[in-house]
This record gives C-alpha cells, sequence and structure tokens, in this order.
C-alpha cells in the first residue's frame, strides 16, 4: 500500500504491439522521452507487452525498483487493461496503481504521418503519467450470485439453452409468449441441408423442456419489468390467462370435439392463415405444453374479450370431472429472483407486402416462404398436398430470393438463411408436385457444412436457377401460353436479356427482421441495438453472446441472422456464459463507481438521470444514496449535480485535470 507522503516512483512501459504500433509511433522514442519526466523511475519499450514476458517484466520492475506506479502504452484499456491490472497485483502493487494509454486505436491507427504520432504519444504518455500520481487504492467487490436462469423466448435457441443449465443442475425459468415453445423450427417440414425431419429433432428437445424437473415452462407470458443487478435480478412477468387450468389439463383433446362449433372457422396463427381452428384449440400436435387454450376474441362465452354466458359450454360438459376449463380465469403477475438472464427472442420475417411488385394480397398464388412450408408439411392445412388457393396444383413454381434482403429500399444486410431455404423448398415442391421449380437469385451463398453440396444437387434435380433481381410478378398475359399463370419479369444476368416467366405458383423468399418490440425489449433489459435493430453484443469476436449489461446474454436471431446450427451453438455459449458465473459464485465489480460527498444538498436532480436506476433519495439524512453495486461508473450523476457533490473512483477531479494538463503541456 502507498500512502499519500511516500515519493511517487513510477515505472513506464510502451508496447509496440507487433508492427500495429511501432509501424507508425517510435515506440523507444516514446520510451526515452517518458524518461525524463519527473516521478518516472524506469521507462521501457518492448515487443509484446501483454505476453507472458512482458507481464513478468512489469512484476519484477515493481520489486526491484520498489515502483508504486504503473503505466503501459499499448492497445485499448477494453482488451488488456485488465491483463496489467493483474499483472500489476501480482508484483505486489494495488491494481488501481496502474494506468493504460491506448496508442493504438487513438493513435498508431489512425495516423499516417509517424512524426506526428510519435508526438501524440508522448503527450498521451505524459498525460497519464501526471494523473497516476494522484491515483489511489480501491478495492474490488464482490457481489454473490443467484443461482437461478431465466430464458426469454422458447424458440430453438431457447430451448437449447433452458436444457444445457437444467441438465447442468441449475434452475430454469423458461418465458415464452406463445402458447407453446418451438418458434419458428415447429413450422417447418425439413431442415437443410440434410433434410431432417424438423419435428423429428426439435419436439424430442420440447417434451424434455417440459418434463424436465429443473425447468419452469411459463407460456403466454411477457417479461414486463427487471430491477436488479448482475446476480440478483429481480424480473416481472405477465402470464396471460389461457381459460385452462394447466395442472388438470391432461391434453386429451376432448374439449375441441366436442366444441358447439362443429367445424374449425377462425384463422390458425400456426398455418400462417392457411388453415382454420376452432375457439378451444392447440397449436400443433406436438405443442409443449400439451394444453389447449381458448381464444376469448371469437369464443362464444366472451364477447370481444368480456366473459359472457351465451354458449351451452359443451366444452366444459366434455371436460367432465377433471374441471380443466376455467372462463374465470383471470392475468397473473409473478416475480422471480434470478441471477442471469438469456435473451432468445427470435426473429420475424419481412412483411412481403412492402414490396408490393410482388403481388403478396394482389394473386392468391403469391406466398411466402414460411406459407409454402406449411404447405408441404404432413400436419399442415393440406396434409402435404401442395393445393394452391385457387384449389389447382402448380404445373410450374417461382421462387423469388431476397425479398426484403441485400435491398437499400428495405434492408441491406443479408438474412444469411434465404439462399438455402429456398433451394430446400424448392427440392420439396418438386418432390410434392413434380412442378418445374425457378429460383431467381442474386447471388448464391452457401458458405455452411454441406451447403455448396446441396447447391449442386438440386442442380442436378433440374431446379432451373435465374440469376437477377426480380422486377414484378403480373397477370397480364402478352401470350396464349401466359393465360391464367402468374408472370415473372426479370433481367437475366447471365444470358444478358429480360425474361418473362409464366408459372401457377410464386413463393416469396422473406428476409429476416428484428421482432417487432426489440426496442421494448431492449430498453426492458438496459442492452444495446446495432444500426438494423438487432441486439447488440459487447465484443463481435471475443464476447459474441455477452451484452453491455452484465450476467445478460443473448442467443440465436435476436442477435442477427443465422441458420439453425449457428444459433444451437451460440444458444450454449450463452448458457455455459451464465454457468461461468454461477458456478463462480460471485461477481467482481469495478471501484470505478460514484459516491456522495457530505455536502449533498438532496435536490435530487440526479435521480432520473441514472440510466441504471443506482441512485435514491435518503428522506431522514436528505440525501442521494448511491448503490454501488448498480452504478456502473458512467459518470452522468457526476457531471451533471448542479452543487458537484458527486465524486467518482479513478475519476476524481485532480486526476481528470492533470491528465488534461499533461496533454496540453509540452
Amino acid at each position: 500500500m502507498v500512502s499519500s507522503s511516500q515519493e511517487v516512483r513510477i515505472g513506464f512501459y510502451v508496447c509496440h504491439c507487433g508492427h500495429n504500433i511501432a509501424s507508425m509511433v517510435d515506440c523507444p522514442e516514446v520510451a526515452r522521452y517518458v524518461e525524463t519526466l519527473p516521478g518516472v523511475v524506469l521507462s521501457r519499450d518492448y515487443k509484446y507487452m501483454c505476453s507472458d514476458p512482458g507481464q513478468e517484466l512489469v512484476q519484477q520492475d515493481i520489486r526491484e525498483f520498489a515502483l508504486n506506479r504503473v503505466v503501459v502504452a499499448s492497445c485499448s484499456p477494453l482488451l488488456h487493461e485488465h491483463t496489467f491490472r493483474k499483472a500489476t497485483a501480482a508484483g505486489g502493487l494495488n491494481p488501481f496503481f496502474f494506468h493504460m494509454v491506448n496508442i493504438r486505436e487513438h493513435d498508431s491507427w489512425v495516423h499516417t504521418d509517424r512524426a506526428e504520432a510519435t508526438a501524440k504519444a508522448k503527450a498521451l504518455a505524459r498525460a497519464a503519467i501526471r494523473r497516476v500520481a494522484h491515483h489511489r487504492p480501491l478495492e474490488v467487490k464482490q457481489v454473490p450470485i443467484h443461482p437461478d436462469v431465466l430464458v426469454v423466448g422458447g424458440g430453438i435457441a431457447g430451448i437449447h439453452a433452458a436444457l444445457t443449465l437444467a441438465n447442468a443442475g441449475r434452475k430454469v425459468t423458461l418465458v415464452e409468449r406463445e402458447p407453446t415453445i418451438g418458434g419458428h423450427m415447429a413450422k417447418f417440414d425439413k431442415t437443410f441441408p440434410t433434410l431432417d425431419c424438423a419435428a423429428c429433432i426439435l419436439t424430442p428437445k420440447m417434451s424434455e423442456v417440459g418434463a424436465h424437473e429443473n425447468i419452469t415452462l411459463w407460456t403466454c407470458s411477457d417479461v414486463v419489468k427487471m430491477d436488479g443487478y448482475v446476480g440478483n435480478y429481480t424480473v416481472t412477468v405477465r402470464r396471460r390467462p389461457r381459460y385452462i387450468d394447466e395442472e388438470l389439463c391432461t391434453g386429451c383433446q376432448e374439449c375441441i370435439s366436442n366444441c358447439v362449433y362443429k367445424e374449425p372457422k377462425f384463422v390458425d396463427e400456426f398455418n400462417e392463415g392457411l388453415g382454420k381452428r376452432k375457439p378451444i384449440y392447440i397449436p400443433f400436435p406436438q405443442s409443449t405444453p400439451q394444453v389447449v387454450l381458448i381464444d376469448p376474441e371469437v369464443c362464444l362465452n366472451f364477447k370481444r374479450g368480456v366473459l359472457t354466458d351465451r354458449c351451452k359450454k359443451t366444452c366444459v360438459e366434455a371436460c367432465g370431472d377433471r374441471k380443466a376449463i376455467t372462463f374465470t380465469q383471470r392475468e397473473e403477475i409473478r416475480e422471480l429472483q434470478v441471477g442471469t438472464i438469456i435473451v432468445a427472442t427470435g426473429f420475424q420475417t419481412f412483411d412481403v407486402k412492402r414490396a408490393p411488385q410482388y403481388g403478396y394480397g394482389s394473386f392468391p398464388n403469391v406466398y411466402t416462404a414460411l406459407e409454402a412450408e406449411r404447405l408441404v408439411n404432413a400436419s399442415g392445412p393440406t396434409g402435404g398436398e401442395v393445393i394452391l388457393r385457387d384449389g389447382t396444383q402448380p404445373k410450374a413454381i417461382g421462387i423469388i430470393h431476397c425479398v426484403g434482403s441485400r435491398d437499400k429500399k428495405t434492408n441491406r444486410w443479408c438474412s444469411r438463411v434465404c439462399c438455402m431455404y429456398s433451394m430446400k423448398l424448392a427440392h420439396l415442391l418438386k418432390e410434392h408436385s413434380g412442378a418445374e421449380i425457378y429460383n431467381f437469385y442474386i447471388d448464391i451463398r452457401a458458405p455452411g457444412k454441406s451447403y455448396e453440396e446441396f447447391y449442386d444437387k438440386l442442380n442436378e434435380e433440374g431446379v432451373h436457377f435465374i440469376r437477377g433481381r426480380v422486377g414484378e410478378v403480373t397477370d397480364w398475359a402478352m401470350t396464349p401460353e401466359e393465360e391464367g399463370k402468374l408472370i415473372i419479369r426479370v433481367e437475366d444476368t447471365l444470358a444478358g436479356f429480360v425474361r418473362r416467366i409464366p408459372v401457377n405458383m410464386v413463393v416469396l423468399s422473406a428476409g429476416l427482421e428484428p421482432q417487432a418490440d426489440a426496442q421494448e425489449v431492449r430498453r426492458l433489459f438496459n442492452m444495446s441495438c446495432g444500426t438494423e435493430g438487432f441486439f447488440l453484443e459487447r465484443h463481435p469476436k471475443l464476447a459474441p453472446v455477452n451484452t453491455f449489461t452484465d450476467g445478460i446474454f443473448i442467443a440465436g436471431c435476436c442477435q442477427g441472422p443465422r441458420d439453425i446450427p449457428d444459433t444451437v451453438a451460440q444458444a450454449g455459449a450463452a448458457a455455459a456464459e451464465a454457468l461461468v458465473l454461477i458456478d463462480r459464485g460471485h461477481v467482481e465489480q469495478e471501484p470505478n463507481t460514484a459516491y456522495i460527498l457530505p455536502d449533498c444538498s438532496g435536490c435530487k436532480s440526479c435521480l432520473p438521470l441514472c440510466p441504471y436506476t443506482a441512485i435514491t433519495f435518503d428522506a431522514t439524512t436528505h440525501r442521494a444514496v448511491i448503490n454501488e453495486a448498480l452504478c456502473k461508473g458512467c459518470g452522468t450523476c457526476v457531471g451533471s449535480c448542479p452543487s458537484g457533490s458527486i465524486g467518482q473512483n479513478l475519476f476524481e477531479d485532480e486526476e481528470v485535470f492533470s491528465e488534461i494538463e499533461g496533454v496540453l503541456s509540452e
């Protein structure tokens, strides 16, 4: 420990970072210059300071030269500040007597003049030398971790993450807004490139979730509030009524058979509106949980969602002594205590009506890819037969790629899965209907394992590939052969002319977008979004499942478009990161937190400004109080306090002003 009365003895180290820094900054010259500054005992340049020999050099010098401050000029603190703090501590010095200067991103990488870059490195080093003299010893605090986990979203990402954690012995609550888990994958017939039955590989996992002793499954539920901090989150969940007691329902579905509506009459959402269902229904045969639900908007016992008594209630009679149907069921609010949260809220497909040139909604035989998935599915509305809305079977089918992707008018990004699922649908539609299949593509992107081979397989099957963005889909016939058909107009960029392809059916391969409520979810969990609207990871390479809020992780297509293997891999990674925190038993918190000075006037101006709700008001002392466990050291309250009554560790006035003077002085 260093007292304020002791002489400041600073060790300075400048890193070459290979050629990243040394190619633009004269590192030996910077080291020679810093050696002349007051308080500097030694100054070195080294090729790789982050290497084991570089760290050992710091430890050895602390002991040999009795250093009580250490400054390293190298890369971003985000990458290696923790590394050098550990080295400083291993040398017997408080780790917060260390300071790091970024001369890579802030200097070398943004300069083209070596002399100017070297001068800037000297100025930054000079500022750090002045600043570090005012550092105080700080201690890292430990916060215990609650062992339970919340997984938000019941698609394949949420399912895999929940099972990974549950199989490791952790208690998991899986919250899903829909009546069943399974997500989009539950609607697929087969998966590319192996053409595995989607239900065969998904439904065993769904059943395992429903039966697992460590998993609590809440469907028809939404997270509405989150409070707390890493390791100790309080989550409020709203559970919407199914009008069925899940504990009493056996899934016999006798109530569906005995509903007063003898025939299905209402839009079946699971079948993308291609089929009908009754007011009491189960989304699909393998739904988990195997519990029916009642739609209050169309059930005769309700009028616009309000309970009445207009029905014979034959469903209640069919349920008999089980008495699982409860029309008086109400919305419930539940609270959970968890230590970590995995957000796996998935995606929505692009609304193809935003591309009116393709005729969706105008021509009945224009389908989305998900609708086509339900047509070829044996459990779909047509039992797997490709029967169009007009009752005919297609002889020619056009599949249009990149609808809502790679387009400046809609979404610029590639949705990654469209090429492959379009080719999968081409295979399935040809198999189920025997029709001629035309794929209209910009570029075929098939970078995954066995993907290129799948593309070759489609070529061998006789599927036509026409390179060019489709201009429009129309029913305007110019020849007798085009009468009664949909005409796809496209510029064939390989053949070099505009073609008119008559087909009976058009499938629009819609791209992937963030969920409509992604911004609300972002605010709820205090996460960030990228420019596209997908949730933003802490680092695209080094922390791809972490968010900027500790203890909250993301998995699957809520972070960006990806296929099923990548989604499952990322879900496993998110579960592993959560397990790391839980098994450690505590989390270390940076001490760069704000604190209230005794002269606080109690004006409360800081309370609404804190983005982490870390500040409260103590009515007995009439002063603000900062919860260090919640504080992230953003400094908002420090800069906004009108009386200057809030300070912040590692950003004290003397430290900041000294650093500024160091930059400006010669």
